[in-house]
């Protein structure tokens, strides 16, 4: 059994039981957003990009989050038919990343993996149109360097992994880089720090689109403390960034 099925199979008593009295309220909280038409099936469409030597966390992080939300569908693109991890880890693709669709999210990770991405410019083309076809886009870590590469951060505001910032910006010498930010959002297009600032972004992003109460509920069903600040990153001091 999946995580997903084991917490209905828990059932409401089990629910009422724990700590947080809006545990029992979440699965009810869904039903009245359909009930109110805020959302259909598959309302909301995420595709993830992964690739060999993703960082494992920017990926599943935010995954993490977003797939507590009500109604939303989440498919991992890549280019091959499974992606490994640089942790090891293998995920299966959903669907190539040359069949190009419309999407609500695409979330872009990083990883060791961007490094020789960023060389292979029939990727980055694929990236770029993907992300142009997608109502919001959010990188995680140095995903930012994919999207600095396909020229999407000219002329934005935009952060990445502290430790990886000089090379990232190097990248897009046109964007106007936050050094202190845990993540920065410019118009349909977030980037967030390093590695964890992804599941930090992924609940501010929640939080837009559902409301500050829901993000919060969803951080505490994964007993994950959210920073909301975008603009307090500790590594930023760590790695010389705040200046």
């Amino acid at each position: 059994m999946n995580r997903r099925g084991f917490m209905a199979a828990m059932g409401a008593a089990t629910l009422a039981a724990a700590a947080q009295p809006w545990a029992a309220e979440a699965p009810q909280l869904r039903i009245q957003e359909r009930q109110a038409g805020k959302v259909t099936p598959g309302h909301y469409r995420i595709g993830a990009l992964v690739f060999d030597d993703y960082e494992t966390l920017d990926l599943q992080g935010p995954v993490e989050m977003l797939g507590h939300v009500a109604d939303v569908e989440i498919q991992l693109i890549g280019l091959g038919s499974v992606a490994r991890s640089f942790q090891g880890p293998r995920v299966v693709v959903d669907r190539p990343l040359e069949q190009l669709e419309p999407l609500d999210l695409f979330l872009v990770p990083g990883g060791l993996g961007t490094r020789s991405l960023v060389q292979q410019p029939q990727l980055i083309e694929l990236i770029r149109r993907q992300a142009l076809m997608s109502e919001r886009v959010l990188s995680v870590c140095t995903g930012a360097a994919l999207l600095a590469k396909a020229g999407l951060l000219d002329g934005k505001r935009a952060t990445t992994n502290k430790a990886a910032f000089s090379w990232v910006a190097s990248l897009a010498p046109e964007a106007d880089w936050q050094g202190r930010a845990r993540w920065v959002q410019d118009g349909n297009l977030t980037s967030s720090s390093g590695v964890s600032a992804g599941t930090d972004a992924a609940l501010a992003l929640i939080a837009e689109l559902r409301g500050e109460a829901v993000a919060r509920q969803i951080a505490e069903i994964a007993e994950y403390p959210w920073n909301p600040d975008p603009d307090n990153d500790p590594f930023a001091i760590t790695w010389g960034t705040a200046s």
